[in-house]
This record gives structure tokens, C-alpha cells and sequence, in this order.
């Protein structure tokens, strides 16, 4: 399917979204945030995809945020749909089956960093910033996203200041994994990405689903969660499937 507002792309089993609006530093519009919801629907049902990367096209930004414009010229019950819209394509991102893991090519403000703490992992660059903005308009947001990356008190001292959050501290403090310099931010996301994509999609799709389960569970329930779910939902493969090449190599076979 071709898109007005992203780009997608694939290199080997890692497919790559590019939210593409650099005229407005990437600004989220109802059109851009329901092209991503697409595509990541698209990517979770194509075998070929193992791991997906979201950036953003030009030099300066991930992405602003919500699209002020659009926002402003919509009437208060359109407002309030797409707030309404753009909350479950966030969930969407956190939820899929798939790593999405997000390289921060530039500045990440407001609905941008929404979009990004709503990822599994973020990858960075000299040029990354955050500015989680809510705050300075009365209103919230990552209440929910940024505490699983740098935890309640940190997530406390950012949502509450809407400060910017430069590339250093942003690494130091957990909110990005790797920090890289710019021209190796893709090449690098897309090989953390692929070291994923080789691996069995149920098994990683299983091991997300259990980590977001954890979450708030006592460490014993966690414990009990994962015992149990590897009997009842999550049984992997047999010996015989799972270590097929090294049986193989050894020529050995099942006993009777």
C-alpha cells in the first residue's frame, strides 16, 4: 500500500516506517498516526517481518508532537475523537507482536515522545531531545510509558517540568538504550533489530506479552506467571524442533 504521510521500507527481515512531514518536523496528524496504525497491522501479519523500526525524515525532528494546526482548525468534537484515536494506536505500538524499537533522529516533543516511550526501546543520537510538553498546557500524557523506562521518580521530575532532556542524559537515565552517532543511528537500529527479526516471531511475541503482563505484579506472582505460562499458553517447540540443527549435526535420535 503506498502512503500520503509515512514511508516503509525492508532490509532483510526488519521493516522500517518513516514518519515522513519534515515541512513540520514530522508533526502527528490524525492521517499520519492511522498510516502507522496501518502499517504496523500490516507488518504484524507478514511472516517475512521479524522487527520494525520507527524514525523520522529529515535532520532535525523524530517528531514534534500533535499537529497544532490541524488541532486548531477542528471543531472540540473532532478534537476529541482524534485524541480518542491517537490514544489506542499508542497502545497498538506498545502491544504489537512485533519489537518496535524507535531511532531518535532529532527532537521528540510533546505526542512525539508518547509515540516513543510507547515503543519497546529507543535508540538515539547526539541530536535526540525530549520534551514531554503536557504539562505546559494543562493536560497529561506517558503517565503511563515513561515510568516503564526511567521509573516513577525520574518520570515524576520530567512530566512535571516539561524540560528538555539532551542526548546524554536521555542515555544516562534509561530513556534511550544505545546512544550512537547520527550517521550510524540507522545502520545500528535496524542491526539491533535484525538480531531480533532471526529469531522465532512466537517466541519473541511470547516473551512481550509476559513483560507486559509483569507489569505492577508482585516479583513471586511474576515468577508463578511465567512458570505457569510456559505449561499452559506458551510451550515452545519440542526438543526435536528446537534444537534440530545441533541433534542433526550430531546425528543422534530420539530414544524410544
Amino acid at each position: 500500500m503506498s502512503y500520503e504521510f509515512i514511508t516503509t521500507d525492508q532490509v532483510d527481515r526488519v521493516a522500517i516506517i518513516t514518519l515522513n512531514r519534515p515541512e513540520v518536523l514530522n508533526a502527528l496528524s490524525l492521517g499520519l498516526t492511522r498510516e502507522v496504525d496501518h502499517a504496523i497491522t500490516e507488518m504484524e501479519a507478514d511472516d517475512d517481518i521479524g522487527a520494525i523500526v520507527i524514525t523520522g525524515s529529515g535532520d532535525r525532528a523524530f517528531s514534534a508532537g500533535a499537529d497544532i494546526h490541524e488541532n486548531r482548525e477542528n471543531t472540540p468534537e473532532q478534537r476529541q475523537a482524534g485524541a480518542s484515536e491517537r490514544s489506542k494506536y499508542t497502545w497498538h505500538l506498545t502491544t504489537a507482536m512485533k519489537p518496535v524499537i524507535g531511532a531518535i533522529n532529532g527532537l521528540c516533543y510533546g505526542g512525539g515522545t508518547v509515540m516513543a516511550t510507547s515503543l519497546d526501546f529507543l535508540v538515539g543520537c547526539e541530536s535526540s531531545s525530549f520534551r514531554f510538553l503536557a504539562v505546559n498546557y494543562g493536560q497529561m500524557n506517558a503517565t503511563w510509558s515513561l515510568p516503564r523506562l526511567v521509573g516513577i521518580n525520574r518520570a515524576k521530575e520530567l512530566l512535571f517540568s516539561g524540560r528538555e532532556v539532551f542526548a546524554d542524559e536521555a542515555y544516562h537515565i534509561g530513556l534511550i538504550n544505545h546512544l550512537v552517532p547520527k550517521s550510524d543511528l540507522i545502520e545500528k537500529t535496524i542491526e539491533i533489530a535484525a538480531g531480533m527479526a532471526k529469531n522465532r516471531i512466537e517466541g519473541v511475541a511470547n516473551i512481550k506479552q509476559i513483560l507486559l503482563e509483569h507489569s505492577g505484579q508482585s516479583l513471586e506472582d511474576q515468577y508463578q506467571n511465567e512458570i505457569n505460562s510456559r505449561v499452559d499458553r506458551f510451550k515452545g517447540l519440542s526438543v526435536e524442533e528446537g534444537f534440530k540443527d545441533f541433534l542433526d549435526r550430531k546425528g543422534r535420535k530420539p530414544r524410544v
